[in-house]
């Protein structure tokens, strides 16, 4: 978990049946318009989040347990539609900033408690650099999946280092999206662990 407060994770077997890869993009469509539909509330949320950071020093925590849970929704969909997983994603629509468990993928966020009231104003610009390599590490990821997906078809296994990579990606762009929603004060590190 590492001590940065925003903590992703998956555990499960490399193993997937071979056929996994062929279907995971077709079944995992009703979860992604559950992510997408929670998408666009987690976007309202921060907005709201962004004020009562400035006027508060806070997110109030049911507000931040949601954008925690639409957060750990997401990452549960994405394990899915990688076919890194053969179970499908419980519809857990728990609102907790730890993970409540039960699921391979993990996400849990530390709460702050008092965050700083101004840099709401600058965390946009101060991620640029990160939103760089990211977006290197996301063409790469779309690479890596391809190769995920004939070493499934074919082997029935996903290779440890390229899954590694897939939950390094996520993980990264979580801890940046934790942190340019407000839920952090502390810089993400530009780190895959």
């Amino acid at each position: 978990m590492g001590g940065y407060p925003v903590h992703l994770a998956f555990d499960a077997p490399l193993e997937v049946a071979n056929w996994r890869p062929l279907v995971h993009w077709l079944l995992v469509i009703p979860y992604a318009i559950v992510v997408a539909i929670l998408g666009y509330a987690l976007g309202i949320v921060a907005f709201v989040a962004f004020f009562t950071v400035v006027f508060t020093k806070r997110i109030p925590d049911g507000m931040f347990r949601f954008m925690s849970m639409c957060l750990r929704v997401s990452w549960r969909s994405s394990s899915y539609q990688y076919f890194m997983r053969e179970p499908y994603p419980e519809w857990d629509f728990t609102s907790a900033s730890a993970d409540p468990g039960g699921d391979p993928a993990t996400v849990s966020i530390d709460e702050p408690g008092e965050l700083n009231r101004w840099l709401p104003f600058v965390k946009w610009l101060l991620a640029i650099p990160h939103y760089i390599v990211l977006f290197f590490l996301f063409i790469g990821l779309a690479f890596v999946v391809l190769i995920g997906f004939f070493a499934v078809l074919f082997t029935g296994r996903w290779p440890e280092g390229l899954r590694e990579y897939v939950v390094g990606v996520h993980r990264w762009g979580l801890r940046v999206v934790a942190y340019i929603f407000y839920m952090t004060d502390e810089y993400p590190p530009f780190s895959l662990d």
